[in-house]
């Protein structure tokens, strides 16, 4: 997008390119474009525009970058679906959920240099329950969001395990990192050491290393490394009395996908078992949960966040927290691919299932998320 130079004065923006100074460094530690912009957005204080201004998180998501986006036209509609008395919900969901995250962000600035007030503040004057919390989730950067669903799940009384094994077994190095520093400018706080004060035990050391964001992310196999590891984690579970949870930790939270489908290959044959199942006999609670999460986002990611919202409406009541933080996260990454996911292990479309467990507002912006069946 081009600014003049009015405009430029007027509202100052770090525009990323691949001959600005820090981006080489970025880049070479595997940073994408909207990685490094959300680093310098984060750090910097000012709004970033990227080369890829407006574009999705991912290439797999339903909400797609809107084209002949104008963010003064939506700032005006939002304005008048909130102003005087009532709210026009469908104006809301006509715009929020078919913009990116990049592109609400514009609407954001937009709408604040227009009308002089914050958007999101008006959206929570005006919103209600679920409805609410699904508009003011997709208005924020994933970092952002990523932090807010951590210190939720921290904060008070109790601590919302499901929600902290979710986001960090499932988040890339990058996206770890970003979250992080997220978090510490959010709240003013250190995510480890809320973490570490609110959990025990080997689960607390599983998430601490999770944190690091240590994971090899190459391609690489080493096949004499993958029997190795097989042979260790049997070693460490089925095979003797007691488990040595640490190796398990080292390997499941360390080594690379390709790297740890072969060692699940390899598992299989030396124990005549799913890595799954050994798990699941060799371990209860929280650090079952993790491990199974780790397991399963290696995997499969989308079949990961198809279990996490079959689950979330299976039966009776719906876990909203749930359903509404994947659809909110995912929807721009690989929703299409949950989607799919869902369909073959269920049998039924996801699409059928909101509609079926959600009402209202509520349901027609998760549906605008989901996208139509097909």
């Amino acid at each position: 997008m081009k600014h003049d130079s009015t405009e430029q004065s007027r509202h100052p923006h770090i525009i990323i390119s691949s001959h600005r100074p820090e981006a080489p460094f970025l880049l070479s530690v595997g940073w994408g474009c909207h990685n490094i912009q959300t680093f310098l957005q984060i750090f910097s204080g000012f709004p970033v525009q990227s080369c890829s201004t407006m574009a999705a998180l991912g290439t797999r998501g339903t909400v797609k970058e809107a084209s002949g986006f104008n963010p003064e036209q939506d700032t005006e509609n939002l304005r008048k679906a909130m102003k005087g008395a009532g709210t026009d919900e469908a104006a809301i969901i006509s715009i929020i959920p078919h913009r990116t995250i990049a592109q609400r962000q514009q609407i954001k600035e937009a709408y604040k240099r227009a009308i002089g007030k914050e958007l999101v503040d008006d959206l929570k004057s005006e919103l209600t329950g679920n409805f609410e919390k699904v508009v003011i989730g997709l208005m924020m950067q994933a970092p952002f969001y990523d932090a807010y669903e951590l210190r939720n799940g921290i904060k008070g009384a109790g601590t919302d395990e499901a929600c902290l094994i979710e986001i960090l077994a499932s988040r890339s190095n990058s996206e770890i990192k970003a979250l992080t520093a997220a978090y510490s400018k959010e709240y003013g706080r250190n995510l480890e050491d809320d973490i570490c004060g609110d959990t025990s035990g080997m689960f607390k050391r599983v998430l601490v290393s999770l944190l690091t964001a240590g994971r090899d992310e190459s391609t690489t196999v080493d096949e004499a490394l993958a029997k190795q590891d097989a042979k260790e984690i049997y070693e460490a579970g089925e095979a003797r009395w007691g488990t040595d949870e640490v190796k398990f930790l080292t390997i499941l939270c360390v080594r690379n996908r390709n790297h740890l489908l072969k060692v699940f290959q390899e598992y299989q044959q030396i124990s005549g078992r799913d890595i799954e199942d050994s798990i699941k006999r060799e371990m209860s609670g929280c650090l079952e949960d993790v491990f199974l999460a780790i397991v399963r986002c290696i995997k499969s990611k989308p079949g990961f966040f198809a279990e996490r919202l079959y689950k979330s409406m299976k039966g009776l009541g719906t876990t909203d927290s749930i359903l509404i933080r994947v659809m909110v996260s995912r929807s721009e990454i690989d929703m299409e691919d949950i989607k799919n996911e869902f369909l073959k292990t269920y049998g039924k479309t996801l699409y059928s299932f909101i509609k079926g467990d959600t009402s209202g507002d509520y349901r027609k912006i998760l549906l605008e998320l989901c996208g139509p069946e097909k």
